[in-house]
């Protein structure tokens, strides 16, 4: 049986000393507008007229929100396939993993995370004082959950873009059931395929974003889904209007927005295998289920390859300040023209570095 804080305990503070000793988690993306930029995960596009819903929007925004976001909650839980009344809306995927590991992590439990994964998990198991045991990011849906209180899976895996298989993902939530482990599973990415959500699974937090899809990070929109205690527990500790008026009009709309979707995956699909076959010439790099691909550049050095990508007008993620990856960048899948560009300067890196 996993430990009871994570299974009973309704919610936890983050640990003061921990928050001393932590430190902020490097990510991608660059505010250079001279280079195009492939460091960070979000698609190129938005869905037809959402500045539109962003201005009437923020004509609204003089009042406080419903802090019942009825809306957001209705088209999120139509997204996913769950209850409406499951959705708990937070200001972006990474507001809605803090507030999974608020409620289920106390000062010296464990979570199990994979490795190399998003580098905020372990950051914030650690603010709640709990500490991350990392397991191979393939071998996590075999790894027992039994000794830890959450055990965590990103899928697609970010950096390395593998989904994991639905039945052995629910299986593996069937055992952390068995043993009062929490699950969470970021699906942060997982819109960019055809597999089914895990949100409304008993035991179970599923966090969303809404950036990575429809291209709206600074909108910062996202929410968690879980039911039962755990869905209670998760929406007692909720901020008060957790999203503000646009971020919760806008994304209602882009999740409304199915045709858009169905493109958006369907592009990304065709570039992405595009992009592996020629890269592969130059690289060893990784299958990808998600809209990025990791390259192992080799002997090259990592930040040479980095500097000549961006002097041929490219922003390449450094993949090397993931755990266990020490000769990798990361790129993302933009639109035909842009990976073009990309294609041009990771050529210069083959033949200059």
């Amino acid at each position: 049986m996993g430990p009871t804080p994570a299974a009973l305990t309704p919610t936890s503070t983050m640990d003061p000393e921990s928050v001393r000793a932590g430190s902020r988690v490097p990510h991608g993306g660059t505010t250079d507008p001279t280079v195009l930029d492939f460091s960070a995960n979000t698609n190129p596009e938005r869905p037809d007229g959402v500045e539109t819903v962003y201005r009437e929007a923020f004509d609204a925004s003089t009042r406080y929100p419903d802090d019942d976001y009825a809306d957001f909650r209705a088209a999120a839980g139509d997204y996913v396939g769950c209850a409406p009344e499951a959705v708990v809306p937070t200001a972006g995927g990474l507001e809605a993993l803090r507030l999974a590991f608020e409620v289920t992590l106390a000062p010296g439990d464990t979570a199990l995370v994979p490795e190399p994964s998003f580098g905020e998990y372990d950051r914030e198991i650690r603010l709640q004082g709990a500490e991350p045991v990392a397991v191979a990011h393939d071998a996590v849906l075999d790894a027992d959950p039994e000794p830890h209180a959450v055990a965590v899976v990103c899928t697609p895996n970010n950096p390395t873009g593998e989904l994991a298989s639905a039945d052995d993902l629910r299986s593996f939530a069937a055992r952390c059931r068995e043993a009062e482990t929490v699950l969470v599973v970021d699906e942060a990415f997982l819109d960019f395929t055809d597999e089914p959500s895990l949100a409304g699974d008993p035991g179970v937090v599923v966090a969303r974003s809404l950036t990575k899809m429809f291209g709206l990070p600074g909108v910062r929109a996202g929410f968690a889904v879980a039911t039962g205690d755990l869905g209670d527990r998760l929406a007692v500790a909720r901020r008060a209007w957790s999203l503000s008026t646009p971020a919760a009009a806008v994304g209602a709309y882009c999740m409304d927005d199915a045709e858009f979707v169905s493109h958006t995956r369907a592009r990304v699909a065709t570039e992405r295998e595009r992009l592996r076959e020629t890269l592969s010439e130059a690289f060893e790099v990784y299958p990808s289920d998600a809209p990025f691909l990791l390259l192992d550049v080799g002997d090259r050095d990592v930040d040479a390859v980095v500097e000549t990508s961006r002097d041929h007008g490219v922003a390449v993620r450094d993949a090397t300040t993931f755990p266990t990856l020490d000769s990798h960048v990361r790129v993302a899948v933009k639109r035909p023209d842009e990976n073009d560009e990309l294609l041009r300067a990771l050529a210069a890196v083959a033949t200059d570095v």
